[in-house]
This record gives structure tokens, sequence and C-alpha cells, in this order.
């Protein structure tokens, strides 16, 4: 591919044009789209808006289990056989203390996760009290997933303080009922359409991976563009043990690939990177697991992450992703000025170990 391509990627990006349907499909599966051009075009649009900044989240699996949808993804749902530990909403001391835990490890971002369809009018009076205790004491944003809200719900959390309301699109309108049937992709638009309607910042984004053809995350990259979504989270299915969608048939799977590859998965985010260029973009759960030796590449066009794991997958250590952030040359964002040296005192104790003899000589040890 030409160079003239990748700059045409870079200027259409940012001059706010939107990218051909063609010219999508080309970047997802084109043979000869070279990867680090790729790379490089998609990062002149993230350097343009975010510098060389890393904003990161950490998720608190508020509420666990107990859910009523058949989202075929995820180990929570009705339909799922894995094995977690379920438990009903946590003490508002033990959300408040993983708030401080959150803050103290430079976290930008605190996000209360529930599961279940969607909360009662007195969930929501509570969940916006909680609210208003973190924001209370500490600097940090707070994001809340909560399930389907309508727009009452969405006023009383926007004047409690709420930054952002978390409701992932997940797949196109197309594909949705392929991965859910107890809900609606309307009844997720619905959602996101109720948050802006108070002014309230939304946060929405995809899962690659299960079972869609490139033509629905390219569809989902613009529905998620025209609702000017501030926060986009890329989450790359991971396959756990007992839920629908790890069982899935993989031979019935279409254009995207069976094993998404570290290449394929950087193809997505570069793509969503065009497409919503002023987007905070989140490479998310399964990054560790998918792009494995390749992951610190996400961060050329994504400038969001989360750290210390996911609902219910772990991931990587907070420690180990702040090094690789700046073992690359970017910088966190953060509120709390202390996590810089907090997190250099914990790099520099690490020892050097020196291999033990029967590794330097393993035929000798072997024989004895």
């Amino acid at each position: 591919m030409k160079i003239a391509f990748y700059h045409e990627l870079t200027t259409t990006s940012l001059q706010g044009a939107l990218l051909s349907d063609a010219c999508c499909e080309k970047i997802l599966t084109g043979s000869d789209v070279e990867l680090l051009l790729l790379l490089d075009a998609a990062y002149q649009v993230r350097k343009t808006y975010f510098q060389n900044e890393v904003q990161l989240h950490i998720l608190n699996n508020a509420q666990n289990g107990y859910c009523p949808e058949d989202c075929g993804y995820c180990a929570q749902a009705n339909s799922a056989t894995t094995d977690i530990e379920a438990y009903p909403l946590k003490p508002d001391a033990e959300i408040l203390e993983e708030a401080k835990r959150a803050y103290e490890s430079g976290a930008y971002r605190y996000c209360i996760v529930m599961s279940g369809r969607g909360p009662s009018p007195k969930r929501v009076s509570h969940l916006a009290e909680l609210i208003r205790a973190v924001k209370a004491r500490y600097p940090i944003e707070v994001c809340l997933s909560a399930g389907l809200i309508d727009v009452a719900s969405a006023h009383i959390l926007k004047e409690a303080g709420l930054d952002r309301l978390n409701h992932n699109l997940n797949t196109s309108e197309a594909h949705y009922p392929n991965i859910c049937s107890t809900h609606t992709y309307q009844d997720r638009m619905e959602t996101l359409q109720a948050a802006q309607t108070v002014g309230l910042a939304c946060c929405s984004g995809v899962i690659v991976g299960m079972g869609e053809e490139t033509d629905d995350l390219i569809k989902v990259a613009k529905a998620l563009r025209q609702l000017e979504v501030a926060s986009l989270p890329v989450n790359f299915f991971l396959p756990i043990s007992g839920t629908q969608l790890s069982e899935f048939d993989t031979e019935t799977q279409r254009s995207v690939p069976t094993t998404l590859t570290p290449d394929y998965c950087l193809r997505v985010l570069c793509l969503y990177r065009f497409l919503n260029p002023r987007a905070e973009i989140r490479v998310a759960a399964g990054r560790e697991h998918h792009l494995r030796s390749m992951e610190v590449m996400a961060l050329y066009p994504a400038n969001s992450m989360f750290i210390d794991g996911y609902l219910n997958a772990e991931g990587s250590t907070a420690s180990r992703t702040l090094e690789m952030i700046r073992d690359a040359g970017f910088a966190v964002k953060t509120d709390n000025e202390d996590t810089n040296q907090l997190n250099q005192e914990e790099v520099a104790k690490r020892d050097v170990l020196l291999k033990e003899l029967k590794v330097l000589r393993p035929r000798m040890t072997s024989n004895t």
C-alpha cells in the first residue's frame, strides 16, 4: 500500500470526515496494509487530541451475578454455568474503600459496575449518595455501569456528580440477537440517549470476536461516532468457560478470525481511532490475552486502559501496566501526585535473579 494511503487516513480523521465502509474493510483485512504504518497513522490522530497521556481506570465489580439477562459473553448471565463468586451490592464502606485504593493506585477514573437488568428507583437514590460520597472524598472521576436506565434516573445520577454513564452497545444492531435475547440493541441505545438528554457523558464500546462480520464492527463504530461518545472501550472477547459464546461453534464464525490475533486486534483499535478521533479509546478486556507480546502497541491508537483486571477475569497488575506505559514513553494522566514516586520505588526494589546450578548445568544435575 502506498504511503499516501496512510497519510490520507490521518488527514481524513483529523478533518472530521467519515471513512467509507470499503476503506474500513481494507484497514481490517487488507493484506497489503502494513501494521506499523497503520499504527503510526492512528497515533498521529491520537497525539493530536491526547498527546502522549494515558488515562487509567479501575473497575469495581460492585455486584456479582444474580443477573436475569442472558448475554452470551458474560460469566454473570443467567444462562452461564461459570463458577463465579456471586454476591449482592457491596456495603458502602467497601465501595468507598475501593475508591480510595483506586485513587492511590493512580487511576484517573473509578468505574462502579453492577450486574442486573437495571436499577430500581430506590437503588438509583442509593447510588447517587454513593457517588456524592466518593466525589467528596477523592479528586477522581466516577463512571457507573448499572444496566438500563431512563431519563429520570439519569437526571438523579447527573445531579449527584456522576461523570460518565457506561452502557456498551457491544455489537451491531443486526448481530445483537445472536448474543442476547432478553433485551435489544434499541434498549441499550435508549439508555445512552437518556443519559445524553440530561447532559451526562456516555461511555460505550464494543466486544470484538463474538462471531460478528467485519461489517458489524464497522457499523457499531460508526453508530458510536454518531452518538459522539466521550469514552469508547474496545473489548476483545474472553472465552470464559461456562459462557454461551465460549461454547460457540468456531466453524460458523465468519470474516472475523476464529482466534483473535495481535495484528487483527491492533487493526480494530486503529479503525476505531480513525472513526472516533476525539473519543477516549480504551483497550479494555482481553488485551493481555489476545495482544500478548504486542500489548504495548495498543497505546499508539488507544489512550486509555484498565489496571488490576476486569469484572470476572484477572489482568495485569497496576505496577506492570504503569511500567509498560512509561517504558514506551507515555505519561500517566492522574490527579494523584504521589503515584509516580510510589511506582518508581516499587520498580527499584526488584532484584536480578541469578541462575541456579541446575539451570547452568542441566545434564550434570539430571545424572545425579
